[in-house]
């Protein structure tokens, strides 16, 4: 059963979404969204989710994104660059995504899981080989010398909301797991000393698997929000650690020996069991076909015999962006109706960076991703980069775009 998540007036056509079918039946929607409610100082975002009724720049980007989600109505949801704090993650639950924004439907979540993420916690090393080992927050190069690039402690972190419940005993977490336990591993060892190499962490962030249970079923949620394979030099150390961060969850998903060497926060050794239920979401920060990604990152996925790719989530207002934009756009090779970051036309152009990948067996009913035609009223959403955003990024809501899938699971 389906019901309108909007409808546009284009020309002719009527243009509809449909959204999840209601709770208690078999379709479950999945998914992620990096909406970029990241801020400059800890504690803010705090403030600005506690007082909704403020009028400014950063409310209302707030509103925004929490209308897309409202509009998505996804069933669980992960969303990346959320600054880690549990009380922001209740506020924007409470007076946000459940308050309807512009007439959409409040989305009630009665689960949600936040931990700590590497993002700006000191490591007490040079990571950035400049000759200095910065450890004040928000100073100089305080980002590049952390575990995970962050100004402050927890910056850009992650969220997730469900309703249906998680299964939190059963929760694993690998913050702390180490780059170079990882068997054959990119670590670019000329640019690291053998101390450095000795503590660095694989997660930029964080990977979790999440249990949710939908009826007598449980889907891990395999969350994660890998480095952009950007930022560096000819060493490519963010890029090799992206294609790592993104290989984690390829063996963590594959019984036996290829994930064997994995342990997570608690020492609990290993990854999933054969045949376990899962769904893989997240800003993976890779394209297959374009960008600056390091040899075949999220291929890794793609490619894996235990992911179901049959179905591309995929919109109209990635190739409209791609025509008007131009730049380096015009240059790329995959379709750009399954583009989900809009970086403008600025290189490397708009890619394809968020995924949710269920697993094979997991019947895929329907998929997307939230760009709008300019035409359709709900293109405010996304917008285009703009100044008066410029304190929030330079969009009304973030350069990436909600995605999600639909997926029948026996409840």
């Amino acid at each position: 059963m389906k019901r309108l998540l909007y409808a546009a007036l284009l020309g002719a056509a009527l243009i509809t979404v449909p959204t999840p079918a209601l709770a208690g039946s078999s379709g479950v929607r999945f998914a992620t969204y990096n909406l970029s409610l990241n801020r400059a100082s800890e504690g803010l975002l705090r403030e600005h989710l506690a007082d909704p009724s403020v009028d400014d720049v950063y409310r209302r980007q707030a509103r925004n994104v929490a209308e897309v989600i409202q509009r998505a109505a996804p069933d669980v949801v992960l969303i990346n660059e959320f600054d880690y704090d549990p009380e922001a993650a209740r506020l924007f639950a409470d007076n946000f995504l459940a308050v309807g924004q512009n007439g959409a439907p409040a989305q009630k979540y009665r689960y949600r899981y936040v931990a700590p993420s590497n993002t700006g916690i000191s490591s007490g090393f040079d990571l950035n080989n400049n000759g200095v080992i910065d450890t004040t927050p928000g100073d100089g190069s305080y980002g590049d010398d952390s575990y995970g690039y962050g100004i402050f402690p927890g910056q850009y972190g992650m969220v997730v909301y469900s309703k249906y419940p998680i299964d939190y005993q059963a929760i694993r977490t690998f913050q702390l797991f180490k780059w170079k336990d990882m068997p054959g591993n990119l670590i670019p060892a000329d640019f690291y000393s053998p101390e450095e190499q000795a503590v660095l962490r694989l997660s930029s962030k964080s990977h979790w698997d999440v249990p949710i249970r939908i009826g007598r079923e449980t889907v891990h949620f395999l969350t994660s929000h890998p480095t952009p394979p950007t930022f560096d030099g000819a060493e490519d150390r963010n890029g090799r650690r992206n294609h790592d961060e993104i290989r984690f969850w390829a063996d963590y998903v594959t019984p036996g020996g290829s994930s064997r060497y994995i342990y997570d926060d608690r020492g609990r050794r290993g990854g999933l069991r054969t045949g376990e239920q899962f769904v893989i979401a997240g800003d993976q920060n890779a394209d297959p076909n374009d960008g600056d990604s390091t040899g075949g990152a999220v291929e890794q996925l793609l490619g894996h015999p235990l992911m179901s790719t049959r179905v591309t989530p995929d919109s109209a207002g990635g190739p409209e962006a791609t025509t008007l934009q131009g730049g380096a756009n015009l240059t790329h090779t995959g379709n750009p109706a399954y583009d989900t970051a809009d970086f403008a036309d600025t290189a490397p152009g708009n890619l394809r960076a968020d995924y949710v990948l269920p697993r094979v067996g997991l019947q895929v009913r329907d998929a997307g991703v939230f760009w709008p035609v300019q035409a359709d009223p709900l293109s405010r959403l996304s917008g285009v980069y703009s100044p008066a955003w410029s304190a929030v990024g330079g969009y009304p809501t973030s350069d990436h775009r909600l995605v999600w899938v639909d997926l029948k699971i026996r409840c």
